[in-house]
Formats: C-alpha cells, structure tokens, sequence
C-alpha cells in the first residue's frame, strides 16, 4: 500500500512536556450566572507536569481564572500553541498547510532546498509518482540526479533550523485538525510525590431549577421537589464527579486574555524635501460672462384547571435525595449526595430538593379591571436555605395538573405568591370614584380664601365567589402623596396588599385613599384694579357688574364653598361673616347701579334739550331752554344721587377690605 512519504524531520514531532498527566475532574460547581467551577485533582510525581484539554471559547477564562493547588511544587510556567497556530506556524516557510497533502506536493513544495536522499545530496528540483516509487530530481554539482525511492526511505533536509519549524508546522496542522479545542499544559518542579490540584471557572449553560409542586386541599403543607437540568459542555467527561448547584448573582465578565492584540500607531509620513511647484503662465484671457439668472424653484412635491379524573387515589410522589445545602450571604450551593457522571455533550436532568412547606390557597387579584381573580397558592419557605428562581409545575392533591407558576428567589421564610391559573367561577367587577370634602378655611390679605379640602378616591370592587369560601389576595397601586383608608397587609413592588376572607356570598370591597389638598380662591377680582379708586364714569358698570366686590361671580363662588364646608370647620365663622359682608356690598352695589342707570337717562335727556334749545327760535326757544334747565337739575341730581350710592358701595368694600388685611 503505497503511502504519503514525509520527511524526517516531520515524522519527529514534538511530543507534549515529558511525564505531563491530564488529572481527571473531581468536583464541578455550576452556577445560575452561566458559570461552571471545574476542580481536577491527582497525584503528580516530582517532575511530572500537567496537561488537560480546553474548548476553545473557554481558553480566555481558564487563562483569567486558573488556581493552582500543589503543597511543595514550583509553577514553572503554563504554555498552550497560538490562538491561530496553524497561520503562525507556517509564517516564513516555503511551504502552505494544502502542501501537506500528499508527499509530492510536499517535496515540490520544498524545491530548492539541500536535501539528502539515496545517498546522494543536493538540491530537490522535482519529484513525481512512478511505478518503481517514488522519482525525485537532484541538483548537484555534477548535473541533475533522478532517484527512485522506495518505501521507507528518507529525505532529509540539510538546513536543521527549517527542519524544526518544518515539524512544529506539522504539529500546528495536527492540532488545527481539532480547532475547537486546545491543549494547555503546567510545568511544574517538586522534591517528591504529592497530591495537586487545579480550579478553573468557564463559561457553562445555566442550569435550570424544574419544579414540581403539589399543593393541600386548603391550608396545610404543600410539597416542593426541585430537579436540576444540567448540561456537560466543558470539553471533558465527568466519572462520578462531585457537583453542586449553585444560585447567586456574581459579577461576570469576559476578557480576551487569548486573542492578540496589536496597539494601533499613529503612522509618521518619510519627510522628504518639498516640492516645489510653479503654474506655468498661460497669458491674458477674456473677462467671463456674467451669470445666468438662478430658474424658478421647483415646487416641492406633496407628500378550573384541565383536570383528568382519576378513577382511584394516585401512589405517593416518590421521594428525592436530599442535596447538602450551604448558604453564604446571597449564595446558596446544592451539593448532590452521590457522585455524577455525565459525558461531554449530555444533558442530564438530577434531583436536588424535596421539601414540604407551610402553604395556603388563595384568591389573587392583580388587576381591578380583570372579570376573574387568579388562582394561587402562599408558600412560605421554610426549608431554611433560600429557593432559586424557576419554573414549577403545579398539581393538586388528587395528582391533576392545575399549571405553571413563576417562582422568583425566595429567602429563609419569606412568603411568596405563585398564581397557575384564573378562576372563571368567580366573578369581579369595579368602580372609581372621587370627591372633595372642604375641612378649614382661612381668610387671608387681599379677600384670598385659603380653603383645605380632602380629597377621596375609591375604588369598589364586587365580589361574587358563587359559594366559594377562602382567602382572596387584592394587590393596588400606591398614589403618590394619597394615605390609604383600608387595611394593608404587605407593601411590595406590586403596591398596597390588602387581604379578605370571602364566606361565598356576593360582597363589595372598598378601597379609599385619602390626600389633604390646600386651594387659594380670590374672593374679589383685582383685574379691575383697586375698587377704591375706580369711579363710575369711567367705567362700563354693566358689562363689569360680575366682576366687581359684590358682584354674582364672588358672591355665589363663596356661598357655594359655604355650604360645602361642615358647621364645625375652622374658619367657618369668618366666611360667613365674609359672605354677609359680600352680601351687603351686593345690596349696595345694585343701588349704586340703579342710580348709575338713573343718571345716564338724565344725562341722555339733556343732551336731547341741550340739541334742542340750540335749534329753537322765538317762544319755542323760551320753551327749549326751560327744558334744558330742568334737564339739567335732573342730571345733577341723578348725578349727585349715583355719586353717594357708589361711594356708599367703596365704603362696604373698604369694610371688607380691612376686615381681610
């Protein structure tokens, strides 16, 4: 069988560290932050070495985490080939990784180089396959040699230093068959025997806490068993490991201790001397035209749980082996009892709790708007160690599904709700309502009415359990600045809890939250300016008579407060006496108008007589001016009578004004 001849120096590869020992995996932790702690252990012999395989992804974390163990042994140092071996390998050779194809390729690959073959020596110019062997050309000083080799025979290349970085090109190409993987190797140095060992911490697929929870009739204990989905992608079997589970929430990260990493440079141009450069003088020429006009702008374009019933009782859950349990401030580990063994590439799904814990089935309401509350379960977690996150299959007594229900870590004791499905038997509606309720007011400077109101919010939500009795969990959203009216059982990031026992009649639930809220409300309208200097004749009196002290807005603004306001309120005195007080300036006010209308009609006459006498001649101007005369004393007086009802009203003001300050 004819075979690919390679060189000598090839056939001759480095082997790995003499004595180097692959110890094998004693214990893995596995952690829920994606981590996988693997400690191998064994005893090494005083210049043995140690060697293990690694996946490649996981090299820059066995690099950044390694931790050696070794009670009387020197670390010499820890080497492993090249993130890209075979590319460095073959840098500077003659030679590609496709040469190595067959032994042809190869040695022509390799022309021109001083070779020794047959017992003749010189430079390889060629060589094919014939049908005696192998026929390779010799260029010696004598002319071309052909020589037929059979097999078994050597071609040696004369230049040692090509023939080692030949043989660690082959080594390359021999680990780049396997590029998923690397070999690491520790040199160490030791008087005598002794027992090593060494920890790395890779990356790993978390395990998965699967629960199975089987819950009491009503109230008692319900029975939680945890099972862990473990995955081996660590590159290396485990036989009869230690392994333990552990749930945390460690920093991790990631660096790339094993990629090279070259420092970009800034990159300083050769000087050289400058150019010099002269424009060529190409003679006078014509001014240039001058331009177009710019064309019109184009316009722009428009643009009750599934349940099987069984026909006899179910047999007992089988029980689980109990883990060791070790719990350090936000860690608890799960250590199995028994060793495990699981192949590189298997998934494995292992047993690790079986505890009976304090529980209650419940009503859950999460939201007011919902037409059926949740069905749920309060667990209180009484195995003394805290529970991981997970997912937990829930079943009722009787063995029958009922659902899944989320299971967030739960510390020693803590109680928790896990809902697994909606009740539709029982039926929720709701309703929102709010209202003020004034409680003080306060009079202050300027007929500023400082009113303090509470104000209520309620939510009712009915109740139809059609018969059912038990415990119904009610969850409401906080309001900011608002005290609750109602009793609250938890706070927590879903709210305000609050707890109720329903009897199975219909019932309404009502929820209340209370706020104190502080109102300034301006009894008189200083938009007109001070009242004490407005005259009438300079002001529309009619089309202002609202906004005036006395007018309706205030007036009616401050007696509807005052009915709204309870007889025993502070403050509740002066308000009213304020309102008596608006309720004169009121009176007055509508005297003061009457008049003001009386002497405008006057002042309309006698500017009709006034007309009038200056158009008359003879005996009917006589008649004119007598009518002008009496218009006159009637404008006057109408006048005088506006002028003391609106100073009669200023007066009331004034009144009130001071009683405020």
């Amino acid at each position: 069988m004819r075979r690919a001849l390679l060189l000598a120096a090839c056939l001759a590869l480095p082997a790995p560290s003499p004595g180097a020992e692959e110890l094998p995996v004693r214990a893995v932790t596995l952690s829920n932050a994606g981590l996988a702690e693997i400690l191998r252990g064994g005893r090494l012999e005083p210049e043995a070495g140690i060697s293990f395989r690694v996946p490649f992804e996981d090299v820059d974390d066995v690099l950044r985490t390694l931790v050696l163990r070794d009670p009387s042994g020197t670390v010499e140092g820890l080497r492993l080939p090249a993130q890209d071996l075979e590319t460095e390998a073959f840098r500077g050779l003659p030679l590609r990784p496709a040469d190595f194809e067959n032994r042809v390729s190869l040695l022509r690959a390799l022309r021109g180089q001083p070779v020794e073959a047959g017992g003749s020596s010189g430079r390889l110019t060629d060589a094919e396959e014939a049908e005696a062997g192998l026929r390779i050309t010799l260029l010696t000083p004598g002319g071309l040699r052909l020589l037929v080799l059979r097999e078994g025979e050597e071609v040696r290349l004369a230049d040692p230093a090509l023939a080692a970085r030949l043989a660690r090109a082959a080594e390359a190409l021999a680990a780049a068959r396997s590029a998923e993987e690397r070999l690491l190797e520790i040199s160490l140095r030791a008087p005598a025997a002794r027992e090593v060992s060494l920890a790395t911490v890779t990356g790993a697929p978390l395990w998965k806490p699967s629960w199975r929870l089987l819950l009491p009739e009503a109230a008692g204990e319900a029975r939680l068993q945890g099972w862990a989905v473990v995955e081996n992608r660590s590159g290396t079997d485990w036989n009869g490991v230690r392994l333990s589970l552990v749930s945390g929430n460690p920093a991790a990260y990631r660096q790339a201790l094993y990629t090279p990493i070259r420092v970009e440079r800034p990159e300083l141009p050769v000087r050289a001397a400058e150019q010099v450069r002269v424009t060529a003088d190409t003679g006078p020429r014509p001014a240039p035209p001058p331009p177009l006009p710019a064309p019109a702008a184009a316009a722009a374009p428009m643009l009750r749980s599934f349940r099987a019933d069984a026909e006899a009782a179910p047999a007992p859950v089988a029980a689980l082996p109990a883990a060791r349990v070790a719990s350090t401030a936000g860690r608890v580990a799960f250590t199995l009892p028994s060793p495990v063994s699981v192949r590189q590439g298997e998934t494995a799904n292992l047993p690790f709790l079986d505890a009976a814990l304090p529980a209650e089935r419940v009503w859950w309401v999460q939201d007011l708007q919902a037409r059926n509350p949740l069905n749920a379960v309060r667990l209180r977690n009484a195995s003394g160690h805290t529970l991981p996150d997970g997912l937990a299959a829930v079943f009722d007594a009787g063995g029958a599904y009922l659902g899944d229900a989320e299971l967030r870590a739960v510390s020693p004791e803590e109680q928790r709700l896990l809902a697994f499905a909606r009740d539709r038997d029982v039926l929720l509606s709701s309703s929102s309502s709010r209202r003020d309720r004034p409680v003080r007011a306060e009079l202050r400077r300027g007929a500023i009415l400082v009113l303090t109101a509470i104000q209520r919010e309620e939510t009712a939500l009915a109740v139809d359990p059609r018969g059912g009795r038990g415990r119904l969990v009610v969850d409401l959203p906080r309001r900011p600045g608002a005290t609750p009216q109602f009793s609250v059982a938890a706070e927590g990031d879903f709210g305000l809890r609050h707890e109720a026992m329903l009897e199975g009649a219909p019932v309404t639930l009502r929820f209340a939250w209370e706020r104190e809220l502080r109102q300034e409300v301006p009894i008189l309208d200083s938009g007109l300016g001070d009242p004490m200097l407005l005259r009438w004749r300079d002001l529309d009196v009619e089309a202002n008579l609202r906004r005036l002290p006395g007018g309706s807005d205030g007036l009616e603004r401050l007696r509807a407060l005052l009915e709204a306001l309870p007889a025993d309120a502070p403050g509740r005195g002066a308000v009213e006496a304020l309102a008596a007080g608006l309720g004169e300036a009121r009176r007055r006010l509508d005297a003061a108008s009457a008049a003001i209308r009386q002497a405008a009609t006057a002042e309309a006459a006698l500017g009709r007589a006034r007309a009038a006498a200056e158009d008359r001649t003879g005996a009917e101007r006589e008649e004119a001016r007598r009518r002008l005369n009496a218009a006159s004393l009637a404008a006057e007086r109408t006048g005088t009578a506006a002028d003391a009802a609106w100073e009669a009203w200023q007066r009331q003001v004034a009144e009130l004004l001071g009683r405020t300050g």
